[in-house]
């Protein structure tokens, strides 16, 4: 990282620099709404989001293990949590909007089935024949139109910024032209930018540039954490992984006799660390290069900003290949996945042939309409679910019922 680039680094008190997404000149709303007079738009955002009924869902929906199975695995809301932390770090020392930084790292989730990325492999499959299912095109879903909380609109009426964040976080959707870069758009998506173009070819702002890599940071360390208490990860087994193995090596050098829950909290903090200052240092070489001098200069970069070194990159690469051979796939957790794939199929089938088993609010009329309006309206309520509830409503609905444990 260049010497000039070192000195740019905030410490939360330094001006806002010229790359910056400004919250006075935010691009608005989709309904007009008069300004808060003691919060910028990204605060209200930010604020919204947490008080909203999603929000307060996500305590109970599956990070990497079902929630009963312990107190202490990660959920997806205090992995939202994490990932906001780290986002507002990592937004601080570029001198950058911390408040939209973490408001779009704490919506991210919001779209995501009861059981994770389980759950929603299982939607996507029922729903195959009526668009499919995409977490993220779902939390637009959610934060457009299915909270209703206020008198004037559905949805939270989230700025501009916060809602192209959190749709382009991990990049551009199309080229150009129009054209899906990794398949068709989410209908959904494609649905609200014609309303309020979020711009769906370019990329998104520093700011959920942020929050996109604090997700990665959060869980390649915390789900080291989770494996490592659930017994289906050792220390040992981290020896060999380049990243995680480094830190461990200087940990036992140094705490010779640390028991092995001390020695993980110490690998967890150092790996969390180095990731987020090697971020840092990335990115400030990135800026110093490209030269942003705006916002949308960052937008129109043709390239994303806020990133890993190239070292780092194959460090956690080769992380993510481990935690995926060793965790995500262990014969434990396929189990549970297999079953939880079963109750989202089941919950499907059931409400898709009589709506009249979905609560009031959600069943009117859907017994005469179209199956492409059904299936989404189905799938609407699934994904709200938590893990709790879903599988309260499959022991209502079914005989037999997986026992997730």
């Amino acid at each position: 990282m260049g010497k000039g680039a070192l000195g740019d680094i905030g410490f939360g008190y330094r001006p806002r620099a010229v790359y910056a997404s400004d919250p006075a000149r935010s691009r608005g709303r989709l309904f007009d709404e008069p300004e808060s007079p003691t919060r910028t738009p990204f605060q209200r955002d930010r604020d919204r989001i947490i008080h909203s009924t999603a929000f307060r869902r996500l305590k109970h929906k599956t990070q990497v293990f079902v929630a009963h199975e312990g107190d202490h695995y990660r959920t997806r809301l205090t992995h939202s949590i994490e990932v906001a932390q780290i986002a507002r770090a990592l937004a601080r020392a570029l001198r950058v909007d911390e408040d939209l930084a973490e408001a779009v790292a704490l919506v991210h989730d919001f779209g995501h089935t009861p059981f994770g990325h389980t759950g929603e492999e299982a939607l996507n499959e029922k729903m195959a024949g009526w668009g499919g299912f995409d977490h993220n095109a779902q939390s637009l879903r959610v934060v457009t139109r299915l909270e209703r909380r206020y008198a004037e609109f559905d949805g939270l009426n989230l700025s501009w910024e916060t809602l192209e964040g959190l749709v382009k976080h991990n990049g551009p959707l199309t080229n150009a032209s129009g054209k899906g870069l990794k398949g068709a758009v989410p209908q959904a998506i494609r649905d609200y930018s014609a309303l309020h173009d979020l711009e769906l070819d370019r990329f998104a702002g520093i700011e959920a540039q942020c929050a996109a890599i604090a997700d990665d940071i959060a869980y390649n360390t915390h789900d080291i954490d989770d494996g490592l208490r659930a017994g289906l990860l050792t220390l040992d087994m981290l020896e060999d992984v380049g990243l995680p193995g480094s830190i461990l090596k200087r940990v036992r050098a140094r705490y010779p006799q640390l028991d092995d829950v001390r020695t993980g909290h110490e690998l967890m903090r150092r790996q969390i660390t180095l990731m987020v200052e090697d971020v840092i240092a990335a990115a400030a070489d990135n800026i110093e290069r490209l030269k942003p001098d705006s916002a949308d200069a960052v937008r129109a970069a043709g390239e994303t900003m806020v990133t890993f070194s190239a070292e780092m990159a194959a460090a956690e690469k080769e992380l993510k290949a481990f935690l995926y051979k060793h965790l995500y796939r262990h014969a434990e957790v396929m189990r549970v996945r297999a079953d939880a794939e079963q109750i989202v199929r089941d919950l499907f089938d059931v409400y898709f042939a009589d709506p009249r088993a979905m609560p009031d609010g959600w069943r009117e009329g859907l017994d005469r309409a179209q199956d492409r309006i059904k299936a989404r309206s189905v799938a609407d309520f699934l994904a709200g679910m938590t893990d709790t509830y879903a599988l309260k409503e499959h022991r209502r609905l079914f005989d037999h019922t997986p026992d997730l444990g």
